[in-house]
């Protein structure tokens, strides 16, 4: 049924002059389903308290509330049609009256971990782009139908928002930044293995996925009340520069089940590490920094490495953030591993002397959809230089791609051998000395024979063809069927 409701309301949104790609899609049905589950949320605290006899206080104002405005009911519990709006009416109320009063929220919160304050952050950040009234009135119906309350159907709702997520990684233009694919991530997760009352953050969070899996990770163990508690409250923290992720990032920790997700919505990288305390660390690092990226000279000032590489930044930023003892895993370029330039040679420098850099994991191409870079997954801790790294060569056998993608099968025997640190074909341990080479080098260089060039079978080239002529022509359908 959700999924239904979702293809539904993507049905609708296609009509829209103003929503043109998998982007705004999931922007608009954000904000939408976030205001419908504050109204799941509202009614079950005040159940609970009628229950103990306390009267709950309202977050929102009567009229501003889903029941009020989105979906009134009459006494058989349908959709009241003399009360419900639509048209301009609908349209103008959300414009005009509602989405200034969830902004106002930010300054009435009484912190920012608050579910008040981030309401008020996420409603400052988006606008509605759904200008037709009736267009509008057709989505709130179908995202009234949808239900929060069991945790069956929060999980079935965080997938299909996942894959909401993983398409706009996939529409190209800039919707791959805010996608890391997971499988990916939950071996990373595996292998860092963050444990309960520990501190977690992405300092670039995106859509919050590695957040997102270390809660599932934790979560899938025998937890006491406080426990709970401790995961909830005080124990993931992201911050993410983008309006849009960040209102994406948000919806998905709630859809995972954390009702006022720690994510800042700022510049990770305008904080001087000058200014970092003890207080400001993090026992565990999960991180994908968006690579490419050019930074001005000001943030630049922040750094004790100077570069204009976004990701170098990054990881000097992590580096600085951890906590002695803490551990991390971050996906960066491979041209990491071998650039001669200054920063990059200062850079590994920095980080084999500080941490112990245990483990290197190499990325096939075409892990990152729509990227055209390799990758690695640097897995360090803090507190003890390096003076052995062990390499996994991660190949799956096949070419990687929108239609076959990374699944947790190609992961497993690397989360397994890592253990131990095992050689095989595809992994290896180097020395890495006092001090290494001059350069610092850790080029992935496989001992047992070098990268094996895996051609497609003529077979998968034409699956891969059929499938994006069927794409292709579903497209045009609709394009068609507008006209």
């Amino acid at each position: 049924m959700f999924e239904q409701a979702f293809r539904n309301i993507d049905d609708v949104l296609w009509k829209e002059a103003g929503c043109t790609t998998e982007l705004d899609y999931t922007e608009q049905t954000s904000w939408l389903l976030f205001l419908k589950y504050l109204d799941g949320l509202e009614q079950d605290k005040a159940a609970e308290a009628a229950l103990e006899g306390r009267k709950y206080s309202y977050i929102l104002d009567a009229p501003y509330r889903w029941e009020s405005w989105a979906a009134p009911k009459n006494e058989n519990g349908k959709l009241d049609h003399n009360r419900a709006q639509t048209g301009d009416d609908l349209r103008d109320f959300v414009d005009r009256k509602l989405f200034p009063y969830l902004n106002g929220f930010k300054q009435r919160a009484s912190g920012p971990n608050t579910i008040e304050y981030k309401i008020g952050e996420i409603f400052g950040e988006i606008k509605n782009k759904i200008h037709s009234g009736y267009n509008l009135r057709e989505i709130i119906d179908h995202i009234d139908e949808l239900r929060f309350r069991s945790q069956a159907e929060k999980h079935e709702l965080s997938h299909l928002y996942e894959a909401k997520i993983k398409n706009m990684g996939n529409a190209g233009r800039n919707g791959g930044e805010y996608y890391t694919p997971r499988p990916l991530i939950r071996a990373i997760v595996q292998v860092v293995r963050p444990q309960i009352g520990e501190r977690i953050y992405d300092g670039a969070c995106g859509s919050a996925g590695f957040l997102c899996e270390a809660f599932d990770h934790l979560k899938a163990g025998k937890l006491t009340t406080s426990d709970l508690k401790t995961l909830q409250d005080r124990s993931f923290y992201g911050i993410e520069k983008k309006s849009l992720a960040y209102v994406i990032a948000i919806m998905n920790m709630i859809l995972h089940g954390i009702e006022a997700p720690n994510i800042a919505h700022t510049n990770t990288l305008a904080m001087n590490l000058a200014d970092v305390q003890e207080k400001d660390r993090f026992d565990v690092i999960l991180a994908n920094p968006p690579f490419g990226g050019k930074e001005r000279k000001e943030v630049q000032q922040n750094f004790p490495i100077r570069t204009g590489e976004t990701a170098f930044l990054f990881l000097q930023h992590f580096i600085k953030l951890l906590k002695a003892g803490g551990r991390a895993g971050v996906v960066i370029k491979n041209t990491f591993l071998s650039n001669t330039d200054n920063a990059s040679v200062s850079l590994r420098k920095l980080l084999l002397e500080s941490c112990n850099l245990h483990t290197i994991l190499d990325c096939p191409g075409g892990t990152f959809q729509g990227a055209g870079v390799k990758t690695v997954v640097l897995f360090f801790e803090k507190g003890a230089p390096t003076r052995q790294v062990w390499y996994y060569q991660l190949d799956p056998g096949r070419n990687l791609g929108k239609t076959n993608p990374l699944n947790d099968a190609d992961l497993a025997e690397f989360v397994e051998l890592q253990k131990t640190f095992a050689d095989s074909p595809k992994s290896w341990t180097v020395k890495v000395g006092a001090g290494g080479t001059a350069s610092y080098d850790l080029s992935v260089k496989n001992p047992n024979g070098g990268e094996a060039v895996a051609h497609r079978s003529p077979q998968d080239i034409m699956d891969e063809i059929a499938a994006l002529d069927a794409e292709s022509a579903e497209v045009l359908a609709k394009i068609r069927a507008m006209l």
